[in-house]
């Protein structure tokens, strides 16, 4: 039997003081914070009271980092899966804030809606969802975790839902340690919850655009 459910965890806080866009840049790991935001997170799914069958996460060490919770709460060594990984981006070190005020960088974001500064938005949807039947067909029953990335997740919540992929970064439904929880019904995904179950109160989260 295929998998029940997956969820779809976005990674914790990551250790980030120049507050830069850390995008597939090697080295960015959890904050304490992240830690016990990456726990709260299994503390959550644990909390659901269903069997958690498999685990997968992107190769980025913030994502591994909050797939460990995880192994210890369910007994379950990760996958790497790079299906799942955070799309490229070409203003990736750079701080945003800076990076826009730059009149160099506005060649970057004439076409939104591809994005034509990082990887298409339907790249992103197509990766994702093959990365999601693959756990649906592989675990046994019971539900399979990926641990992924804000715009991964938030561009697959869209496409299942229908919704245009095109959309502004900063209106983001997708928290730190966020989970957001789909069946498959024949074969059409349906989402089936969200839940922010960690605290992110004064947490950093600029990595993501």
């Amino acid at each position: 039997m295929p998998a029940d459910r997956i969820h779809l965890v976005r990674h914790g806080e990551v250790h980030n003081p120049g507050r830069v866009l850390y995008g597939r840049l090697p080295h960015y790991r959890l904050s304490e914070d992240g830690r016990r935001m990456a726990r709260d997170a299994a503390e959550y799914i644990a909390g659901l009271d269903r069997p958690v069958i498999s685990l997968r996460c992107s190769p980025l060490e913030r994502a591994r980092e909050s797939a460990e919770p995880f192994t210890e709460t369910f007994g379950l060594d990760p996958v790497i899966d790079e299906r799942v990984i955070e799309p490229t981006n070409v203003f990736e070190g750079t701080r945003m804030s800076r990076s826009l005020r730059d009149p160099r960088n506005w060649w970057h974001l004439r076409r939104p809606s591809v994005p034509s500064w990082g990887e298409p938005y339907t790249s992103i949807a197509a990766r994702m969802e093959d990365a999601m039947h693959g756990a649906w067909r592989d675990t046994d029953g019971g539900d399979a975790v990926i641990v992924s990335h804000q715009a991964p997740i938030w561009i697959t919540h869209l496409h299942i839902a229908g919704l245009p992929l095109r959309h502004d970064p900063r209106t983001r439904r997708c928290a730190l340690s966020s989970v957001t929880s789909f069946e498959r019904v024949g074969d059409v995904w349906r989402e089936v919850g969200y839940a922010e179950p960690a605290a992110t109160g004064g947490a950093i989260d600029v990595g993501a655009v």
